[in-house]
């Protein structure tokens, strides 16, 4: 396996989780790992992305100014932070990874190579 992604729950609105995604070395190395979520009957949606090279972060401009995406490198792991949670984020958030250095940055997800499993995120009203 290689990207696990964990820490989804079941918050109510304004609450806050924090999303883990533990990669294997090789896939850590990506230029860009990201976060993407997916409700049932639409596609795949970007959330947010952060470069290995130079740390910059990109987000979707539904979740600007209330999620963070960061990474551990001592742990292989990018997190996505999310605060001010909205009934409207209730989704399955996806990591993945991609092996091409895009510019500026891989906003579609067949821009990815890997993924990971899913962590489903239930905000409640």
């Amino acid at each position: 396996v290689q990207l696990q992604a964990s820490g989804g729950g079941l918050v109510q609105a304004g609450e806050s989780l924090r999303l883990s995604c533990v990669a294997s070395g090789r896939t850590f190395s990506s230029p860009f790992m990201g976060w993407f979520r997916q409700t049932p009957g639409n596609e795949r949606e970007f959330v947010a992305a952060i470069k290995r090279g130079d740390g910059n972060t990109y987000y979707a401009d539904s979740v600007k100014g209330r999620f963070t995406i960061f990474r551990d490198n001592t742990k292989n792991t990018v997190y996505l932070q999310m605060n001010s949670l909205k009934p409207e984020d209730t989704a399955v958030y996806y990591c993945a990874a991609a092996k091409i250095n895009y510019y500026p940055y891989p906003r579609a997800g067949s821009s990815y190579d890997y993924w990971g499993q899913g962590t489903l995120v239930t905000v409640s009203s």
